[in-house]
This record gives C-alpha cells, sequence and structure tokens, in this order.
C-alpha cells in the first residue's frame, strides 16, 4: 500500500535548525528520545519524499498510513520547511522492549527512480517513571498502558506470564469484549480482534492497549459540550474457576480548537478519569512540556471552569507556525502543535497520566496591508512603504504608472515620472503603484494599488565643487526635473563637443554630471598672480531652459602654486611667470632683467624666476597681422656677457574675428582670450636698443629659437588662458572690400 500522509500541512518551522545537529546518515537531521517517544526529524528535500520501514527479527514492515496508526506511529510533514516528523511509542510494533526501547527502521530515499536504503537505529530509556496508567490520545491513535500487578486474594498467584504471548495469533486463551453506550459487545478472541485493528501486548510489565481513531466498537460522545471519542475494552481470561479481568479505557478529547481574540482555544474535559481532586497540567508546543506557572509566564492561559480545562495559545507563542493564503486577499493562518499532560488521582491514589497530541489550525484571518508614504519633495523622490507583508509573501513584479519594473529593483536605473502641471514654480507628480504579490509556495497573485502624489516646488540645481592640484572639479547630482534646466560655460551650453573642444573631462549619466575643469582652459578668471601662487576662479550658471536667462550660478575660486605660465586677457594684458634657468648655465643667475623696453622690468624676482604683467600695446611690444589673427610679441632679456644677450620671446596671438577695436582707439577688447609662448632666444647684445616712447622700428638680428628644457607639469600649458566675451568684430583700419595681405607692422607703444 503506497505512502500515505497521516497529515500535511504546510508550516514556517523554526523548531528544526540543524546547527548543532549531528547527521546520522544523508538526510537525517535529529534523532531524540522523549518522555514517552522515539522522534526522528528528516530532511524532505534531501530525501526526495521518504518512506520509513520498521525493522525487528522477524523482517521489515512498510509504515504505511493504516500500518502507522495500528502499531504506534505517526507521520508529519512540515513541507514549507523540507521537513518530516517521525514518531513511534515506546510500545510500538517491531520494538525490542528489553532493558530499554530499542528502535530500527530504514529510511528509504528515491532519486530518478532508485531507492537508497540508510539503516537508523536507537535505543531509548524513558526519562519518566510510569504511572499506574498512561493513556496517549497522538494524531492518528489511541493507546493505554496499565501496569500487570494487580492485587489479589491471600494465596493466590499473580502470574500475568500468560499475557507475554498475546501478539501471537495462537492464542486462544484471552478475549477482549467491548462496551459502547448502550451495551457490551460480544467478546472476540485476541486474533480476531488484531484483524480489526486493535494491539494487545504486554511489556515491561505493562498490559498495552492500541486502536486507530474511528473504529466500530468506539463511541463518540460529549463531556461538558466537548466532544470525546472512547474505546473501552476489557480483556478476561478463564483460568479453571478463576477469571481474571483488565479494564482498558482510553478516552481522548477531540476538539478541534476555536481562534478568539489573538489565542487559539482548545477544550478537554477535566473528569475523563476519575479524579479525588484537581488534575494537574504541563503544557508546551512540539513536544517540550513545561510545567503550568512557566507557560503562563510564557503567555499561555489554562484555565478551569464547569469541569473544563480551557487552554489558551497566544498566536504568536514560540514554536507556532504561521502560513499566508491568497484568495482575493491575503489571510493567514496559524498552527501549534499542542503537547499537553494531564495528571490525575483516584480513590485508591492510582495515578492516571494524559498526554495529548494535538494539531491545531486557526481559522483564515485577513492580513491587512498598508502603505506609508515618507515622499521626500525636496530629494524629488517617492519613498512609499509597503508594510504588514507576511515573511511568506513576496513581490513578484511592480508597476509604476502603467510601467513594469523588475524586482528587486536595480540601482542602475532611475524612472522619471509625468509631469501633470507646472504653475507658479511648482509641479505636481502622480505615482500609481501596482504590487503584484504571491504566497510561497504558490502560483495565485494579489494585486494590491496605491496611488500618492507629490507637490514639488522646483528649485534650480546647484553643484557641489571642489579643488583639486591641477584644476577645479564640479558634481551635481541630478533630480528627477533638473530636465528644467541647461547647464552653461559663459553664454555657451555645456554639452559633450563644448566640452571636449575645450579640454574639460565630462561624465554624464543618468544619475550625476561630473566635469573636471584643467587648469588654464576657457573660462577661467585668474587674480593675485605672484611667483608663489595665484587665484583661480570658474563660474557655472545654470538657465532656465525655455527663457536662456541666468537663474543661478556655482563660482569656485582656488588657490594655486605658480610655476610658468603666460596669460593674454581680453583686456589687452600679458601676464607672464617665465624661469630663464632654460637658457642659463647651471647656478647662474640672469641681471638686469627687463622687456625690449628697458624701463619695464618685473614685478617679482625669484632667483631664475621672474614676474612681468603690462599692456599689449606697452614696452615696446610687437603686433603682427596675419590671416585670421593678431600677435602681440615682447622679449625678456637680461645680459649674458658683453656681446650676447639671451632671454625668452613671450607672445599673445587673439583671433581677428573676436577683437571689437584694433588700433582705432587706445583700448583693448576681445570677446575670446588669447593663446600665449614663451620662446626661448640667444641674439647679439648690440641688436638691444633702448626704447622710448616714440620709436616706430628697430632692426632686430636673426633670432635663435630653442625649445626650453623644462620640466612643467602637464596642467600648465603654455597657450590658452583667461576667458573673454563675445561681441561683434570691428577691423576700422582696413579698407573694406580689398584684397591686401596684410604683412608685419610696427605700432607705437602705449
Amino acid at each position: 500500500m503506497a505512502f500515505k500522509l497521516i497529515y500535511s500541512v504546510v508550516l514556517l518551522l523554526t523548531l528544526w535548525s540543524t546547527a548543532g545537529c549531528d547527521f546520522l546518515v544523508e538526510g537525517v537531521l535529529q534523532m531524540e528520545c522523549h518522555d514517552r517517544y522515539f522522534m526522528i526529524a528528516v530532511d524532505l528535500a534531501a530525501t526526495g519524499g521518504p518512506r520509513f520501514e520498521a525493522v525487528d527479527e522477524t523482517g521489515t514492515y512498510a509504515i504505511t498510513e493504516d500500518y502507522a496508526a495500528k502499531c504506534g506511529y505517526s507521520i508529519g510533514v512540515l513541507s514549507l520547511l523540507g521537513l518530516v516528523e517521525f514518531r513511534a511509542s515506546y510500545f510500538s510494533c517491531h520494538t525490542e522492549k528489553d532493558d530499554g526501547f530499542s528502535f530500527r527502521f530504514n529510511l528509504i530515499t528515491t532519486y530518478d527512480g532508485e531507492d537508497a536504503y540508510y539503516a537508523l537505529n536507537k535505543t531509548c530509556s524513558p526519562p519518566l517513571p510510569w504511572s499506574p496508567r498512561e493513556v496517549t490520545c497522538e494524531v492518528n491513535y489511541m493507546e493505554v498502558s496499565v501496569r500487570s500487578e494487580i492485587p489479589c486474594p491471600a494465596g493466590f498467584s499473580d502470574n500475568w506470564s500468560t499475557l507475554e504471548p498475546l501478539y501471537s495469533a495462537s492464542t486462544q486463551d484471552w478475549q477482549v469484549t467491548f462496551q459502547n453506550l448502550d451495551e457490551q459487545l460480544p467478546p472476540m478472541n485476541l486474533s480476531q480482534a488484531r484483524r480489526k485493528g486493535y494491539v494487545f501486548d504486554l511489556a515491561h510489565d505493562r498490559i498495552v492497549f492500541r486502536t486507530p481513531y474511528g473504529q466500530p466498537e468506539s463511541y463518540s460522545t460529549e463531556v461538558n459540550g466537548i466532544p470525546v471519542e472512547v474505546v473501552h475494552a476489557t480483556v478476561f481470561s478463564r483460568q479453571s474457576w478463576v477469571v481474571i479481568m483488565v479494564d482498558m479505557i482510553a478516552a481522548c478529547s477531540m476538539d478541534a480548537g476555536s481562534y478568539h481574540s489573538g489565542y487559539m482555544i482548545w477544550d478537554t474535559p477535566e473528569a475523563l478519569y476519575p479524579s479525588l481532586g484537581s488534575t494537574q497540567i504541563s503544557l508546551g508546543l512540539n513536544g517540550k512540556l513545561v510545567e503550568q506557572a512557566a507557560a503562563e509566564q510564557k503567555g499561555f492561559i489554562m484555565a478551569r471552569y464547569n469541569s473544563t480545562v480551557k487552554i489558551g495559545i497566544p498566536y504568536n507563542a514560540e514554536g507556532g507556525y504561521r502560513k499566508s493564503f491568497v484568495s482575493n486577499g491575503i489571510f493567514e493562518f496559524y498552527i501549534f502543535n499542542l503537547y499537553l499532560k494531564q495528571t490525575s488521582v483516584d480513590e485508591r491514589h492510582e495515578e492516571t497520566a494524559l498526554r495529548f497530541h494535538r494539531t491545531l489550525v486557526t481559522p483564515l484571518l485577513p492580513s491587512s496591508l498598508f502603505t506609508e508614504d515618507q515622499t521626500d519633495v525636496a530629494e524629488g523622490e517617492f519613498t512609499v512603504y509597503l508594510g504588514k507583508v507576511p515573511r511568506d509573501v513576496e513581490l513578484t513584479s511592480l508597476q509604476l504608472n502603467g510601467q513594469e519594473f523588475e524586482v528587486p529593483f536595480s540601482n542602475a536605473k532611475t524612472y522619471t515620472l509625468t509631469e501633470f502641471s507646472k504653475e507658479n514654480a511648482a509641479m505636481l507628480h502622480k505615482l500609481d503603484i501596482n504590487y503584484t504579490l504571491i504566497a510561497i509556495p504558490g502560483n495565485d497573485p494579489y494585486y494590491y494599488t496605491v496611488s500618492v502624489t507629490a507637490l514639488m516646488a522646483v528649485s534650480p540645481p546647484s553643484f557641489d565643487a571642489s579643488c583639486t592640484v591641477s584644476g577645479i572639479d564640479f558634481k551635481l547630482a541630478y533630480r528627477s526635473f533638473d530636465y528644467l534646466w541647461d547647464i552653461s560655460i559663459g553664454s555657451d551650453r555645456l554639452t559633450p563637443a563644448l566640452a571636449a573642444r575645450r579640454g574639460y573631462t565630462m561624465s554624464n549619466d543618468s544619475h550625476s554630471l561630473l566635469l573636471s575643469v584643467p587648469l588654464f582652459t576657457p573660462g577661467y578668471k585668474y587674480q593675485d598672480i605672484t611667483l608663489k601662487d595665484f587665484l583661480g576662479t570658474f563660474t557655472i550658471l545654470v538657465r532656465d531652459h525655455d527663457t536662456s536667462e541666468a537663474k543661478t550660478s556655482t563660482i569656485k575660486t582656488c588657490l594655486f602654486n605658480t610655476t610658468e605660465l603666460i596669460i593674454c586677457s581680453t583686456n589687452g594684458w600679458m601676464t607672464v611667470v617665465a624661469d630663464l634657468a632654460v637658457v642659463l648655465q647651471s647656478g647662474e643667475i640672469p641681471t638686469k632683467t627687463h622687456l625690449m623696453n628697458s624701463l619695464c622690468v618685473p614685478k617679482e624676482v625669484d632667483g631664475t624666476r621672474v614676474l612681468f604683467s603690462f599692456p599689449l600695446h606697452s614696452c615696446g611690444s610687437i603686433v603682427k597681422l596675419s590671416k585670421g589673427n593678431v600677435t602681440y610679441q615682447n622679449k625678456i632679456y637680461f645680459v649674458r656677457s658683453e656681446n650676447v644677450t639671451e632671454g625668452m620671446t613671450v607672445q599673445c596671438t587673439y583671433p581677428l574675428a573676436s577683437l571689437q577695436r584694433l588700433f582705432s582707439i587706445h583700448k583693448f577688447e576681445s570677446d575670446k582670450e588669447g593663446f600665449g609662448n614663451i620662446i626661448p632666444f640667444v641674439e647679439p647684445t648690440k641688436a638691444v636698443p633702448t626704447r622710448t616712447t616714440t620709436e616706430m622700428t628697430t632692426t632686430v638680428a636673426p633670432q635663435r629659437t630653442r625649445t626650453p628644457s623644462l620640466h612643467l607639469p602637464s596642467f600648465y600649458p603654455t597657450a590658452r588662458y583667461i576667458k573673454v566675451y563675445r561681441v561683434q568684430n570691428q577691423l576700422p583700419y582696413l579698407n573694406k572690400g580689398t584684397k591686401e595681405t596684410m604683412q608685419e607692422k610696427r605700432f607705437p607703444r602705449f
């Protein structure tokens, strides 16, 4: 007969933790001796739907549903956690009952159609002494045992050895009769009783009687309104003129329990067996008994009234289990494996110990989900919590405003909500959320929907700026509404093409904008230049996307170390920091340093380093015109010997298109910064003129140019400096329509 489950419930079981357990064979988590039974816990996943066989000296016996109830076994499948719990009574069939109780079982697992057998053996000694009468109300059978020492008149032997072969099919001496509410049934021999599913045995000087529930000879009744199943068996033997009779009564409460105000309530009559006073109660879950006082400290309720014992188990009791269920909503139910011992003492001071194993299940209870809106309007982020989600319920999918999203969310993805309205610098956003949840295990979905809104004041974005050795870094963390603004450098909108053209390093994704601006790239302004350091300032503007009106700006000024630089400003000044060491011999210090006009001397000198700052039209500067450009050139001189003067040529080149005025008035204006160069040279001393303010031309000896061997950081180029503003081109000194090629010209110094 195929194995059927005695009861199959889906549990969230925390009792069987593998921590600290010895793995006896593959898939076996634990084997324990309890007060009146032996227990095996098996990993369901590891054993692939296990089966059990009982083993004794006569052979092996498959433990099916019917055989388990008759022979004192119970099997519980805890499928959610993937466990099987097997219990065997100490008086179960095939148990060797010598000094202790020895159990032998085969665990059978099946993989790919192949069976594997594992032998499980254990010997137990009951930790508690036996009461004169003990009754066990298991989930699938009733069992009663009484001691065999019965008081007799003097001279009569108390020898019960004839009961030893009770289980043997050849025994005819002993008979049993059953009694129900109305009549005494005809007696039958023990072989007939065994064929009906009853078991009688003698072990450890105790007479044992066991029966499955629902036998024809048992009957149901009510005691104080509580359903009770009773089987009343009397075994007897006629030996000569003496009749020996043993009364075996098993009575068990069949109350299924009820749920009320957060408690699972279970009732049993207090007087199932005669008692001189109140019965003693100890109870617990999952086979662990504690005394009444200790149980009450854990939240259990035990009350007596009208000869009834009422047990209350809190819904969140430790050792209880819960399970979610989806059906047009989310529901939950709780499961409790109640273990209760009830002890009574009769008028002869004989003790009866009654033990119950009961699986109690609450009705389906609604599990009310709720949402908590913690949207941060300032950050522009919806944050919505879904609360009271049972731990065995999973979110499988999510829709936001009708768009499907992967679960769990990826931090790499963002979602911009549709703008509903934008008035008076405020924006209304609405988020419709559709949660799809399922109970595990299971496939039936439950949909939970909620809508949240946020009225958001829209403010321009703001950059974080930081100084680096080589420039300034800007960072902008995007908000969902930052698309309402444009970022610009001056009048030019910041784009990847602009950044590449100007030498910026730009990283832009859906989360943030990172902009690294190296020194001396377009957009900087410089102040307080000395041979030691100088200030560099860079400005980023935020403009309204629709009107291009500048709303806010981020201005960052940093202090940088000065090495060699040349700055060609938009207002017509050249600022140069040069290191003459490239044209000097090692250790040599220059003297009499000046520009082409010897009256123009450095603002600062530090060894071989000099600082000049002068208007482009002054200090003897030479102006050179070429196609599309104008170059202002001057020279830094120092006397090297009586015949040779060495130095450096410094020059600023401007595109003609960016110059607003040129030569018509003595004012320099450009909407673009110039490009500068510092070029070492050597020329005869006689070629160095003494300039006056009226000189127009000078004969200059051929110039020897050599590339400086400067060891400068890469962020100090010799060209592009200082941001300027674009204006209309004006070249008043040119005759319109002429095709004359501009030649190098000298202009007065100013």
